[in-house]
């Protein structure tokens, strides 16, 4: 090997799946940190691929849905045991033979190896620009996979109208805090569910809802919604499912919409343990529109997506708030603040903190 090619050899970090977990949060257990040496050589680099270094990655709960080992009751392929994990991820190009990406560009990568460092094809990066002046996490966040899964749920599917009542769980999660203001620009009276009372006191008071309730202090679910929506629910975003659900069908009104963006209580767990709804019926009775939905398949949405929210942005009718682990070393414990009440808002790993 060349002086030349040594010079371009690099450490790189990388999580692996060794085990897969059926039930409960995925730990040191089952997710692996690796330490591999990197060759960032042109000669290593295939036509059509850019050498990438992570600066940001995004932690959401589908990516637990991949990592327990069967797809009974779950919606997403599984990663492959001793694989590198993969993410939305934001980098640095660093190696380049395409003369459309340039050493030095930023890329947004919805497939980005869970890597200090990795060799990728360009058919789906996106380059950041460098005068929108957006923050780096905003790309993972109101425009990255929350803000449009959030978007497609409140103007695609939801179809919001003013005037409405929009309930909202998991509310200051990266989807609901998003999905909150956007029915609010619409003109809708929207409340929020979510696990403490810092999270309500964010809600009401930086991101615009009308009120908000810690479900933890509610015995009764039904009561509290009874509360909260006199007028009954036309909208709910959901996101938790199990006794969340069961009670909120007590409560939409004749042809509400359920957009079903993912049902976090349930992710931990078998399917057979999982809690089931006992008044499904209501579905008929009431006429109900409950459509899951997966961003992937509204791709050809983006581009309005995009122009939509950084619009929005730019006006400041949307606020975003970020909880930042550091380091790659962190992956495993930003992934398990997600399933309990110690995070607010989307979770990001800054990988590398020159940028």
């Amino acid at each position: 090997m060349s002086r030349k090619d040594e010079e371009m050899l690099v450490e790189n970090k990388e999580w692996i799946l060794s085990a897969y977990a059926p039930q409960g949060v995925p730990t040191t257990d089952h997710l692996k940190l690796q330490t591999k040496t990197f060759t960032l050589s042109n000669d290593s680099i295939p036509d059509h691929h850019v050498a990438v270094q992570l600066l940001w990655l995004s932690v959401d709960p589908y990516l637990r849905t991949r990592m327990t080992g069967s797809q009974d009751g779950l919606y997403s392929p599984q990663f492959e045991l001793n694989q590198v994990l993969t993410a939305y991820g934001i980098g640095r190009v660093i190696r380049s033979k395409e003369t459309t990406y340039r050493i030095g560009d930023i890329v947004v990568n919805p497939f980005s190896p869970v890597a200090e460092y990795c060799i990728v094809p360009i058919d789906h990066l996106r380059k950041v620009d460098p005068h929108s002046n957006i923050p780096l996490p905003d790309y993972l966040s109101a425009l990255g996979v929350p803000g449009f899964a959030a978007w497609v749920a409140i103007e695609v599917l939801g179809q919001v109208k003013p005037g409405e009542n929009v309930f909202i769980s998991a509310a200051a999660g990266g989807v609901g805090m998003y999905a909150g203001q956007l029915a609010k620009i619409k003109g809708c009276r929207v409340i929020g569910s979510t696990g403490s009372d810092e999270k309500v006191k964010l809600l009401k008071d930086e991101l615009g809802f009308d009120d908000a309730f810690n479900y933890n202090k509610e015995s009764d679910l039904d009561a509290a919604l009874s509360k909260y929506f006199p007028n009954g629910i036309d909208i709910y975003l959901e996101n938790v499912g199990g006794k969340m659900l069961e009670a909120v069908l007590n409560h939409v009104n004749y042809r509400a919409r359920i957009p079903v963006c993912g049902m976090i209580s349930q992710y931990n767990q078998v399917w057979t343990e999982r809690e089931g709804v006992r008044n499904l019926l209501n579905i008929v009775g009431k006429e109900l529109k409950i459509e899951g939905y997966m961003v992937g398949s509204y791709l050809n949405r983006l581009g309005d997506f995009a122009k939509e929210m950084e619009d929005h942005m730019k006006q400041g009718k949307i606020s975003s708030k970020h909880k930042i682990y550091y380091g790659i070393e962190s992956f495993v414990e930003s992934l398990g603040s997600i399933f309990s009440s110690s995070n607010i808002g989307k979770v990001c790993v800054q990988v590398n903190k020159d940028i």
